[in-house]
């Protein structure tokens, strides 16, 4: 968890406008193999819910970055799923992607403010009309997932995001992030061309995962995500 406080920080210098943390699961389907192997690390080493949350209260001694917690149904059901949300937004989360749980079961203002954002996903087979019924149950921004299948680096991204990204901006003013496969600053500068932000994960879990007991880990990993800052921002 000081590693993940460590790397919070570095990547807010490195220019990174929100953080998009991890609750490990044990069966993340949405996931490819970098970070499977990441969540079942983080389970190995003793990463739990609560743990999560005290990480979050860390980074919040030091950094007010926006921090979206990114996670699955069960390990909240599991946690208690209302008083995972009161606890989320008592330590300082400001959003939650839950991947598995469709917008009709949420439970509306499961949050003591209701400020914590409910951010949805929107993926390339969404039919126009469904679109609407997400989009319409969302804040903070939308999730579009630029292809099908799980998480990963991609060697080329898809061709059909500029349409799929203006179908749903026909329903809602949101911005819109694009994520799912980008890992190089060619490719994020190209999918910020449609998009009002790039979500790269896989491409940093994956230093993450090569120089995890490197000293220097939260350098390494600002060295490598600053190209893809400035390809995005410049």
């Amino acid at each position: 968890m000081e590693a993940t406080r460590a790397l919070a920080l570095a990547l807010e210098k490195a220019g990174v406008d929100l953080l998009e943390l991890g609750v490990p699961f044990s069966d993340p389907v949405a996931d490819g193999i970098v970070n499977q192997l990441a969540a079942q690390r983080a389970l190995d080493a003793g990463a739990t819910p609560r743990g999560v949350l005290d990480c979050v209260r860390a980074i919040r001694a030091e950094s007010q970055i926006p921090i979206i917690l990114y996670t699955y149904l069960n390990p909240l059901c599991a946690f208690g799923f209302e008083k995972f949300h009161r606890e989320a937004e008592a330590a300082g989360v400001d959003g939650l992607l839950i991947l598995d749980l469709p917008p009709e079961e949420d439970i509306p203002g499961t949050s003591p403010e209701g400020n914590l954002k409910r951010i949805r996903l929107v993926a390339p087979t969404t039919p126009q009309e469904r679109i609407a019924k997400i989009t319409a149950r969302a804040d903070g921004f939308i999730y579009y997932v630029s292809r099908e299948g799980v998480t990963g680096e991609q060697t080329a991204i898809a061709t059909t995001i500029a349409e799929h990204v203006a179908a749903i901006r026909k329903t809602t003013t949101l911005p819109v992030a694009i994520g799912f496969g980008v890992s190089t600053p060619e490719q994020a500068r190209e999918v910020a061309q449609s998009g009002d932000a790039v979500v790269v994960g896989s491409a940093i879990v994956r230093q993450i995962a090569d120089h995890g007991r490197d000293a220097d880990l939260a350098v390494r990993v600002a060295h490598f995500v600053e190209p893809l800052v400035r390809a995005v921002k410049l």
